[in-house]
């Protein structure tokens, strides 16, 4: 049996940064929009969102990371487009 198929991770994980430039950025209010946005419709329970420290991108806050893609000076709406992309 292939090891790749056993530890497949069913969600998509998001990262979103906390860090005080991303604060200042509006990242509290994508977060809770982002939350908000996915106990509900295509994406509920299919997401990970996950609260990080300050990931050291300080000069493109608010920084959000989805899989391998990292969304800079981003906003809930593009990190939402971001998730629905296959």
């Amino acid at each position: 049996m292939d090891i790749r198929h056993v530890m497949k991770h069913s969600r998509k994980l998001v990262f979103c940064c906390a860090g005080s430039d991303c604060k200042k950025s509006g990242a509290k209010l994508i977060r809770k929009e982002l939350k908000e946005s996915l106990q509900e419709g295509d994406l509920k329970g299919k997401v990970k969102l996950i609260q990080t420290k300050c990931m050291d991108m300080c000069k493109s806050a608010p920084v959000v990371i989805v899989g391998d893609h990292f969304c800079k000076k981003t906003t809930s709406e593009k990190v939402l487009n971001q998730l629905k992309k296959p």
